[in-house]
């Protein structure tokens, strides 16, 4: 079976030809939200006491979620979380605000987390493997351009822009990359933790927003970061099997490919949203 050399090459501009599509249709989404948002305010505004219904029912799920799996349990996270998500909503923020500002912490700690990751010779440098490298300098200025979206978003709506990163998660990336991590394989867990984390978050979002507009925005941004938990897991894949020589434009034998390399990138049939961060998570008061 011939092996197309570029496939991997093309790959990457199909993610950006996919990211070009989403900012598109975010920019388009932005214009018509912000309208709904100004007649909602001609209007009265938001009803406070649908979000809250809204966000008191989010927290709820989660708090569940949280407990039923034992999730973040071992890592310290779970108390913090779980008090957060106790917080009543900020009254002075409308919802689908809140949702803007902890999307753009995610972004922006998106960017900050590969910013570093760069930084580690065997990501970045002279020990990198081209490809990795390239992906992770075109991931990082996606994320900057989601956080820019999703900032205007809240901006015009008359919100503040998050221009700092999710403070809960921050946590959880200084302890992944302290010490200095030596090998590719546990930025590449955390890496796929922070995009799983945002698309997961998105996906929930999608349902809360209380606009169409709002979720086309979210959505079309959701829909990159679940290309970049694919990527990321045929990777993993292949640095679990010791084979990192593979991740190249030529993989040379394809029979030399692990079995999970040509299926670990859709693990699930339906998406799951039990990484989602709950509304106000990456809000400003």
């Amino acid at each position: 079976m011939p092996i197309d050399e570029h496939a991997l090459g093309e790959l990457l501009v199909e993610s950006q030809d996919l990211q070009s599509d989403a900012m598109r249709t975010s920019r388009e989404s932005l214009d018509a939200m912000v309208e709904l948002g100004h007649e909602r305010r001609a209007q009265g505004g938001f009803d406070p006491d649908e979000g809250d219904h809204v966000a008191n029912e989010r927290r709820r799920l989660m708090r569940m979620s949280l407990l039923g799996t034992g999730a973040l349990a071992t890592t310290g996270l779970g108390a913090a979380l779980l008090g957060v998500m106790s917080r009543p909503a900020f009254a002075d923020e409308a919802l689908d605000v809140q949702m803007l500002q902890t999307s753009a912490s995610l972004e922006n700690l998106a960017v900050s987390t590969y910013d570093k990751a760069l930084g580690l010779d065997f990501i970045g440098g002279g020990g990198a493997n081209p490809t990795v490298r390239a992906f992770v300098l075109k991931t990082k200025e996606q994320h900057a351009e989601h956080a820019a979206a999703f900032n205007a978003a809240a901006t015009r709506l008359k919100g503040k822009p998050q221009t700092g990163p999710d403070p809960i998660l921050q946590k959880a990336v200084d302890r992944a990359l302290t010490p200095t991590p030596t090998a590719p394989g546990p930025v590449v867990a955390l890496a796929i933790d922070l995009e799983m984390g945002a698309a997961q978050t998105y996906q929930n979002n999608v349902a809360a927003l209380s606009d169409p507009q709002a979720r086309s925005l979210t959505a079309s941004i959701m829909g990159v970061e679940a290309q970049h938990v694919s990527i990321l897991l045929a990777v993993k894949a292949l640095v679990e099997a010791n084979q990192p020589d593979l991740i190249a434009l030529d993989p040379g034998n394809v029979a030399k490919l692990p079995e999970a390399a040509g299926t670990v990138g859709i693990p699930d049939a339906f998406g799951k949203t039990e990484k989602s961060r709950p509304a106000e998570e990456g809000a400003l008061a």
